[in-house]
């Protein structure tokens, strides 16, 4: 029915009338060069046509390379690029602790006159424990509502209200950092966050400085407000020290570093890799854990602990009347007053024992230095005329105390003279 065409195109041109458009399409892409044929064009051409951009706008600009402009520059807004205001109404609501009531009534005048003069209602329900805020007809900034929403999210986290109101302003940003799911145990919790406050809140002035932030750490959440650089910090910061990953302190001394090599212009387009510390996670042992001894199993029961009445058996005092019962109680209770008293005597009069002094011992007189001359040189003298016996000990000739055999004895010989 239909003849046979030479070429797809005009094929599609055969079935699809002019009217419709589609010859325009046609010519454009016989136009186009195929594959093999490159129609007069170089490479760098068609790569440039090959190039797709995202949209239409996505195109350099004169005033992007423009040293004069700031670009991270935030304009204070005018209410004349808004003159009809808003067309829908915007509301958010948050809820606050019950410990935080009192405050926020005190409170809410100021807070209320920050926002009126933004063209912001706001309204503090007691009964449900919330804030909201909403816009006007007198709203004229676009943005502001999601500023009043982050000053109620402040003063529900205990923010004192006039550093929360710091947040209408266009410089201040804020961001509460969720803490409370980050530890399993409470105690281990309770102790990385103290981490972060420190002795004296010391450490938590020092990251207030270094990051320029406002920062409170209160139940399970810190909040913090300043500007975006700041806040990027002070989140990373929490969050390694609530994971245990890395120390408040050490982090607050890679701050102080960068800090100073800021402040040299030599060093500002450099690596800051080589100047910066690195710290080792050393592993410390942990107490091991004593294992309770396990009970044998037994399917009897305890034994019962006795009553009362069972005590009052064995004691006799059962059987006693009631009478002798009140005198045996009253006797008790006037032996346990006695000993009180007693003890309460004692107390009072500790106060009034004198402590025991400490005599000083007496300073040395020359007459006990020439004592103690004269000791010691006895005490040598005895010394010397002992090592002598000793000496003399060692000295002695045996041949004097043994009688020889062959000469007779003294006596003998006396003898034999007289006869």
């Amino acid at each position: 029915m239909f003849c046979r065409c030479s070429s797809s195109l005009e094929f599609l041109h055969f079935i699809v009338p002019p009217r419709l458009g589609f010859s325009n399409r046609t010519k454009k892409m016989e136009a186009e060069p195929t594959e093999n044929g490159n129609n007069g064009e170089s490479e760098q051409q068609q790569q440039q046509r090959k190039t797709k951009h995202k949209g239409k706008h996505d195109k350099p600009k004169p005033w992007d390379e423009d040293p004069s402009i700031d670009h991270w520059k935030i304009d204070k807004f005018d209410p004349s690029w808004n003159e009809t205001g808003m067309l829908e109404t915007s509301s958010f609501s948050t809820l606050f602790p019950q410990y935080r009531e009192k405050y926020l009534q005190d409170a809410w005048p100021i807070v209320k006159g920050a926002l009126k003069v933004h063209g912001i209602s706001c309204e503090l329900n007691l009964v449900e424990g919330s804030m909201s805020v909403s816009t006007t007809r007198k709203t004229r900034d676009p943005y502001i509502i999601v500023k009043a929403r982050d000053l109620i999210k402040l003063l529900s986290r205990s923010v004192p209200a006039p550093q929360a109101i710091k947040i209408l302003n266009d410089e201040m940003q804020c961001d509460i950092i969720k803490i409370g799911n980050l530890v399993r145990k409470k105690e281990r919790f309770v102790k990385r966050r103290q981490r972060l406050v420190g002795p004296n809140s010391s450490n938590l002035k020092a990251l207030e400085i270094l990051t320029g932030c406002y920062i409170l750490v209160q139940g399970n959440t810190v909040s913090a407000m300043g500007s975006f650089k700041g806040l990027k910090q002070v989140r990373r910061i929490v969050e390694d020290g609530m994971l245990n990953k890395k120390h408040p302190v050490l982090n607050l001394k890679v701050l102080m570093m960068k800090r100073d090599l800021s402040n040299n212009p030599e060093l500002a387009n450099e690596n800051w890799d080589r100047f910066l510390p690195k710290f080792k996670k050393k592993n410390v042992k942990q107490k091991k854990v004593k294992s309770k001894e396990k009970k044998k199993y037994t399917p009897f029961p305890p034994p019962q602990p006795p009553s009362k009445i069972d005590l009052q058996l064995e004691s006799g005092e059962y059987f006693l009347s009631d009478k002798k019962k009140l005198a045996k109680k009253w006797q008790e209770k006037q032996e346990r007053q006695a000993d009180k008293a007693a003890e309460n005597k004692r107390k009072r009069e500790e106060v009034f024992v004198p402590p025991k002094e400490h005599t000083a011992q007496a300073p040395a007189t020359p007459n006990d230095d020439r004592n103690d001359v004269a000791a010691m040189a006895t005490a040598l003298k005895k010394k010397a005329k002992d090592f002598g016996k000793q000496k003399s000990a060692e000295t002695i000739d045996p041949e004097k105390y043994i009688v020889a055999s062959g000469e007779p004895s003294a006596k003998k010989k006396s003898r034999h003279s007289k006869s």
